[in-house]
């Protein structure tokens, strides 16, 4: 019964560092934080394309801090809401960066058809951005599908 009880509720303090799915806040915030910084340094044609896998990659980024912080801190209290808004929070950013990584992707692939030298000379930093783009699609997609889990149960 307490290990049903440990398994529903969030933790607080450093036992978010050590506990499934918490634990994927790490790669989330290392790989959205890779996307972020890879994006920011390609100069790109196409701005707007970009500018929402910057976005994306910014809003995840400072999200993931956020509650990373929160739950450290303990502000939860154990309440099942919090459950929720981690649910609600996971799954935003799986569907926002699927859709940014498809993008990406999409930019990288056209990219590579071009003749254009300077669209060819970001291509090598594009790769980068679709690879951690998609890991990090990967992790909040496991994030979510865990998170969804402890909400059902809670």
């Amino acid at each position: 019964m307490t290990s049903a009880t440990s398994t529903t509720s969030l933790p607080s303090g450093l036992a978010v560092l050590t506990t499934f799915p918490d634990v994927l806040f790490i790669p989330e915030i290392t790989f959205g934080g890779l996307v972020w910084i890879l994006v920011a340094s390609s100069k790109v044609p196409s701005h707007m394309l970009q500018g929402w896998v910057m976005f994306v990659s910014v809003f995840c980024f400072i999200m993931s801090i956020i509650l990373l912080c929160l739950y450290i801190c303990g502000v939860h209290g154990g309440r099942s809401s919090w459950v929720t808004l981690d649910v609600i929070c996971q799954e935003i950013a799986a569907l926002f960066y699927l859709s940014a990584a498809v993008l990406e992707a999409y930019f990288t692939y056209d990219s590579f058809l071009s003749s254009n030298p300077l669209i060819m000379t970001i291509y090598q930093e594009n790769i980068a951005a679709v690879v951690f783009a998609f890991l990090a699609t990967l992790m909040y997609v496991i994030h979510k599908v865990y998170s969804l889990l402890r909400w059902k149960s809670s």
